[in-house]
Parts: structure tokens; sequence; C-alpha cells
């Protein structure tokens, strides 16, 4: 999978992650075209823009573990869904993020 550089105009605070999703399959493992109403949104998304950190106790930030064009999976109910620019992206915490795809 290529991973697109889509900007947003958004940037987020603390240890906000701004995902946006990857399209959708049209068609099932099998081969059978999938109409518009049975896709189930995807659980990955490429990584366009990552706040600062989060501030520790000690007043430092904890760097990010993901950066701008990682590919990501996140879980089913996490983040929330916002549209910038006509884009549909996702924020998320950093520890709503499951994993990053090699």
């Amino acid at each position: 999978m290529a991973a697109t550089k889509a900007k947003v105009a958004i940037k987020p605070l603390e240890d906000r992650i701004v995902v946006k999703r990857t399209e959708a399959e049209s068609t099932s493992a099998g081969g059978i075209f999938l109409p518009e109403s049975s896709k189930e949104k995807p659980q990955q998304g490429e990584v366009v823009a990552v706040g600062p950190g989060k501030q520790l106790d000690s007043g430092e930030r904890a760097t990010p573990d993901v950066k701008v064009g990682d590919i990501v999976l996140f879980g089913k109910y996490g983040g929330t869904e916002i549209t910038v620019d006509g884009q549909e992206v996702m924020i998320l915490r950093e520890s709503d993020i499951l994993a990053k795809v090699n």
C-alpha cells in the first residue's frame, strides 16, 4: 500500500494524533463486489499530523512513537471523527493506536 501525503490544516495538542482512514475494500477476498452500504470502515489509516507529546510530571514531553506518514491500526470505536478541508479524519490519543504497519 502506498502512503499518500495528505495535508490537514489542524495541529493536534498533547498526545493526540490525526489519522486519515484508508479506503474500504470494494471486493471481498473471494472476489465478490461489496456495495457501499455493506462496507465496514477500515481500522487502518495514515498519520497526517502528530501532537508534541504528552507532558510528563517532570515537565518534559514524551516523544510520540509515531510520525507523519506511518500506517497505523486503531480500535473500531476509538477516536473522534471530524471533517477538515473536505477530508474525513480521526483524532486519536496515542494510546488508542494499537500498532504500526511495516
